[in-house]
């Protein structure tokens, strides 16, 4: 457990004193009655989007806080992943004088956003086999590091990091602990939720892009203590999901037999190509994935993706990430999607 960690310590000056806009839903909550609505200056003519969304999100959060088994006050949700992990930035993060941890390969937006916010981005490798290196990342980390941040399962090469290393840089790391769950529905591991009371530095994103298969609505979501959800409040602007994602997440997310239907169906897809990729004498390697994705090994990647995208497959290379030389990533697709692909591999074999 982490003792003697004070979020405030690690907040920006400007945010500690900074009194968040206080929008007209902020003001007066509706309770269900038939009111009339004259103090946000909206257009009064019903078409189903004429009136400002709900700023705290109440309904969808209320659902997700009970499938999640976590407080309501621990829950920030965002326009997308992308948006939390810039409200971190901005939150904790002096531009210009502060830095950040993170560990290619990984999830290219952490580097994107170090950089729109003059933040430092110090990177330590993963080794060899994809693990982080607790060492050298916590001699790595200064006196004004402030974030690290950990995919796991880890984008691009879909492995979920060890529970013991992650344990020793909550305990070990004087900073915040993000740790990016975007495809946690998809792995056998649990989810660092669970852990939440026990390490008050540790922040977890997720999202409903990929289980819920709803990328086109943007929804991320902030799971951290209700200190540091307090402090986002803070800077996040009023209203940042808007009615009609709202509304289309409510509904998704109550069909919660339908979302563990699919994510079995992708699972069983996984499997049956894992029989099949391997045998095709170009692809070197499998690594061992937890998420929807497979990485690859091949002979020329370059050379394999045009060849794939001649015959109507797009793939994503990766070879330009660090140890990702002649990498190729595959989502898992529908059966018929799959079957298209093994059908193109095997003609590029022939």
């Amino acid at each position: 457990m982490k003792e003697e960690f004070n979020i405030q310590n690690f907040v920006r000056e400007n945010v500690k004193g900074l009194k968040p806009y206080s929008s007209a839903r902020d003001e007066y909550v509706s309770d269900g009655s038939n009111m009339v609505f004259l103090d946000a200056n909206e257009n009064p003519f019903e078409n189903g989007v004429n009136r400002y969304p709900d700023p705290q999100q109440r309904s969808l959060k209320g659902i997700l806080a009970e499938q999640k088994g976590i407080s309501e006050k621990q829950l920030l949700l965002g326009n997308g992943s992308d948006e939390v992990l810039d409200l971190l930035f901005r939150a904790f993060c002096e531009p210009k004088k502060d830095s950040i941890l993170t560990f290619p390969p990984t999830y290219g937006m952490y580097k994107v956003l170090a950089g729109i916010n003059a933040i430092e981005n110090r990177e330590v490798l993963l080794t060899p086999d994809f693990e982080l290196d607790v060492n050298a990342i916590l001699k790595s980390a200064g006196a004004n590091t402030k974030m690290l941040f950990i995919c796991s399962p880890n984008n691009p090469t879909g492995n979920s990091f060890d529970q013991q290393a992650i344990l020793k840089l909550l305990n070990d790391f004087n900073g915040l602990v993000i740790i990016d769950e975007a495809y946690i529905d998809f792995s056998e591991k649990p989810s660092w939720t669970s852990r939440l009371s026990d390490f008050p530095n540790l922040v977890i994103t997720q999202t409903l892009s990929k289980a819920y298969g709803m990328a086109g609505i943007r929804l991320g979501i902030c799971i951290a203590s209700e200190d540091v959800i307090k402090v986002l409040n803070r800077i996040k602007p009023p209203y940042n999901v808007n009615a009609l994602t709202q509304r289309r997440a409510v509904k998704r997310v109550l069909n919660i037999s339908q979302i563990k239907s699919e994510v079995n169906a992708v699972l069983e897809q996984k499997r049956l190509l894992l029989r099949v990729l391997p045998k095709i004498s170009f692809i070197q390697k499998v690594y061992r994935s937890d998420a929807n994705f497979l990485l690859l090994k091949v002979d020329n990647a370059n050379e394999r993706y045009d060849q794939l995208l001649k015959r109507g497959v797009v793939v994503r290379n990766r070879s330009s990430q660090p140890r990702c030389k002649d990498a190729l990533r595959f989502t898992i697709g529908t059966p018929e999607e799959n079957i298209k692909l093994v059908n193109a591999l095997q003609n590029i074999e022939k």
